[in-house]
């Protein structure tokens, strides 16, 4: 896939595309529906399959004072468009003069002269342009003025439809079981492995401890049950921590997981894994974080939370968060 960071890296002129835009956070199971038809329909017209998306997120460029964690970096997200077999993705620098464009500029900039658009495949609630005053009935008047045709597609989920809001819900709740079925995936972090305090390591129980730069939405605190990559791309299971240790009065949230089960043969060490750059995968939730009296009660905590783990993924136990209909969260 190529990845063209703004319009100027684009190879003049360009080949005749099918388009498709938006923030694509997550690239969870609406946008993958999308994504595909997309790439279906490029095919059948020998075209070329694009995706437009924005970065930073235009909330955090219009709302900044309303936080909102994106699911995945921008990196993150390269990877999971180029899983869907796209031939290209345009990232554009979202700021505040470009939000200014209107809604036929935006159509003539990019869709056209950058993109020399054919087909543009849109939800039926598309809006674009300053103020977001276009939408898909403008959509199609330009289209016809730039001899581009317009497919709508209709809201793609079960019992609700698919979003990233939804997504972010369920990561901020705990229910990563659900994120998941709505992701089509597991939910992950990545990230360095950095020093951390070494407790687990005295506990019986070493970790492996990302840093406080770690891409990807952290989930609510609390101990999971997962999946860890190392850098080979080596995947294990693991019992995953998020919070503060409470236990120890620590302040500063942190990510660490204890990789079980490894093969007797391998000589892996948490302390082999300083300065790689790994990856966990979120399946269940087993608990919410919780202060400890003694260190005898959590050592036994900790050994019910890998028992516990180790049947969830190794399907000899149901998934704790097992997913639900929205309004029963």
């Amino acid at each position: 896939m190529q990845y063209w960071a703004g319009t100027a890296a684009i190879e003049q002129p360009p080949a005749p595309s099918v388009v498709t835009l938006g923030n694509f956070d997550g690239v969870h199971r609406g946008h993958r529906a999308v994504l595909k038809l997309v790439v279906e329909t490029a095919k059948k017209h020998d075209l070329v399959s694009v995706a437009v998306t924005f970065d930073p997120h235009p909330r955090l460029v219009h709302l900044p004072e309303e936080p909102l964690v994106p699911i995945v970096s921008l990196p993150q997200k390269i990877r999971l468009l180029e899983s869907c077999e796209l031939d290209a993705t345009l990232v554009i620098h979202y700021t505040l003069d470009f939000a200014a464009q209107t809604a036929e500029e935006f159509v003539e900039n990019i869709l056209v002269e950058a993109l020399n658009a054919r087909i543009v495949v849109v939800g039926a609630d598309t809006r674009f342009g300053a103020g977001n005053t276009g939408d898909i009935n403008t959509l199609r008047r330009l289209g016809k003025m730039h001899n581009f045709e317009v497919v709508e597609v209709d809201d793609v989920g079960e019992s609700e439809r698919w979003s990233s809001t939804w997504v972010r819900d369920t990561l901020a709740s705990g229910n990563v079981a659900q994120a998941s079925r709505i992701l089509g995936r597991y939910h992950s972090v990545e990230g360095e492995i950095v020093h951390g305090h070494a407790r687990g390591r005295e506990l019986g129980f070493p970790t492996a401890n990302f840093a406080a730069d770690a891409q990807g939405m952290i989930p609510a605190d609390g101990v999971y049950a997962g999946w860890f990559s190392d850098a080979t791309g080596q995947r294990l299971p693991a019992a995953i921590s998020v919070g503060s240790n409470p236990t120890f009065n620590d302040v500063v949230r942190t990510v660490e997981a204890h990789i079980f089960d490894r093969p007797e043969d391998e000589q892996l060490e948490e302390f082999n894994l300083y300065g790689q750059h790994c990856t966990v995968e979120f399946v269940a939730r087993l608990r919410g974080m919780q202060a400890f009296t003694g260190i005898d009660d959590l050592i036994e905590q900790m050994d019910k939370d890998v028992r516990a783990a180790r049947a969830i993924l190794t399907g000899q136990a149901p998934e704790i968060d097992a997913p639900q209909p929205r309004g029963a969260r």
